[in-house]
């Protein structure tokens, strides 16, 4: 497995929510009332039996508190750290109901998982080989929780993706205050660990390796690849050096380097959850200067509230009603000239400039409707590929899960969506004999 480069730029960064203590997670698990009815399991894609692990952990039983977790959530340990628990489990913790703070479900979990890690407790195992092998195209949390789920009913797993990390946007993407890219790949090796699991890396379908071959050299396929490059705004500009797409930027971080040493201000033009990330890790690698740009309101964001109160919180300075009509400077970015919109997001008339010697675009990505559609008899709506509940497509023998299905959720959905793809892949393949 490739490991990526230890002196990469995102090594300053330390966990933003750090880790409980053995006191610490007992206090905690102590307080939770163990619902019947948990809100917290429903709130939870991957179902996880939260007020179980909980009291698993408040007896002292971390090893069955992570088999509970992992039982139903493979990539537990990445969604302990990622996953927004604030709009999901934790936002739906009954105490928020009574005047009392939540119970901290993320810690917790982030707290049994990273014990099982440490000591390496293997809780599965693979199948029988049943003689049959499936195709799994990209090496995100989609596709791993596939190949996982596959092996444990004893089909043999082949991943193929163009990078030469595996973890996906995990590896890749994720901000590194919430986790950090060493951390995914470990992930990746645990997983992998059941056995029977091969990965290709270097392989882009359509350039080196066809959808026609992949079928051919196996029973069935999954398809886990995300979104396409970054959006651009087409503005005068655009070519200038330091505009760049944000999660292009963020993917060369993160397992790799930036040099930075000459950015004293930048901006990042979006309001959704990828610009929030940009802000962040902008000010946390130590540039002065970061400013949000963002057509609406603050209160009309689709990024996440609590993660926006963060960044405010480390200095991040936002300008609302701002449109961007032009990246100014010679050569390179000095500057992002915008008009100052009104509360029907039309122009007033007025203008502003805002100093910018790096300008990240946060503003969405393409969808991968034309390489998909390569496949053939795949449907395909809004640049999602259409998928029935079971993460089959329309055509037989292929299934999608991850952000090319779902548009771009979070890690947990990308987990749930996988393994219920390989149950029933899993099915068809015993059915087809």
């Amino acid at each position: 497995m490739s490991t990526v480069d230890k002196e990469r730029t995102e090594a300053v960064f330390e966990d933003f929510k750090p880790a409980y203590s053995h006191g610490q997670a007992l206090s905690e698990a102590n307080r939770c009332l163990f619902c019947a009815d948990a809100p917290c399991i429903k709130a939870c894609p991957t179902g996880i039996d939260i007020p179980q692990f909980i009291r698993k952990i408040s007896t002292e039983n971390v090893k069955a508190s992570a088999k509970t977790i992992f039982d139903a959530n493979i990539l537990g340990m990445s969604c302990a750290r990622v996953c927004p628990v604030e709009t999901l489990c934790v936002g739906d913790c009954v105490y928020n109901h009574m005047d009392e703070p939540p119970i901290q479900i993320g810690k917790l979990q982030r707290y049994a998982t990273d014990i099982a890690y440490a000591e390496d407790w293997r809780f599965f195992r693979a199948g029988a080989d049943t003689g049959k092998s499936v195709a799994l195209v990209g090496a995100g949390p989609a596709s791993l929780a596939c190949a996982h789920e596959l092996r444990r009913h004893g089909h043999a797993c082949t991943i193929y993706d163009k990078r030469a990390v595996v973890g996906g946007l995990n590896t890749t993407g994720v901000a590194p205050y919430k986790m950090r890219a060493e951390r995914s790949e470990a992930e990746a090796a645990w997983i992998l660990g059941i056995g029977g699991i091969e990965i290709e890396y270097g392989v882009e379908i359509g350039a080196n390796k066809s959808w026609d071959a992949l079928l051919e050299a196996h029973d069935a396929m999954f398809v886990g690849v995300g979104l396409g490059p970054d959006h651009w705004l087409d503005v005068p500009g655009r070519d200038l050096e330091g505009v760049v797409g944000a999660v292009d930027f963020i993917e060369r971080f993160k397992p790799g380097t930036v040099e930075l040493a000459a950015v004293k201000s930048a901006v990042v033009v979006g309001g959704g959850n990828t610009a929030i990330d940009a802000v962040r890790e902008l000010v946390g690698l130590g540039i002065p200067s970061v400013t949000m740009v963002y057509r609406g309101v603050e209160d009309k964001m689709s990024g996440y509230a609590h993660e926006w109160n963060a960044a405010k919180q480390e200095g991040v300075v936002a300008s609302f009603r701002s449109q961007p009509l032009a990246f100014e400077g010679e050569g390179h970015v000095t500057g992002v000239r915008c008009a100052v919109l009104d509360d029907a997001k039309q122009p007033t008339g007025l203008q502003r400039v805002i100093a910018a010697d790096l300008v990240l675009l946060a503003i969405g990505q393409a969808k991968l409707e034309g390489l998909l559609a390569e496949l053939g008899g795949v449907t395909f709506e809004r640049g999602r590929v259409v998928v029935d509940e079971a993460q089959a497509t329309t055509r037989k023998g292929v299934w999608a899960g991850g952000d090319c299905a779902n548009g771009g959720k979070e890690v947990v959905n990308a987990a749930d969506e996988g393994k219920r793809a390989a149950q029933a892949i899993d099915a068809f393949l015993k059915g087809a004999g």
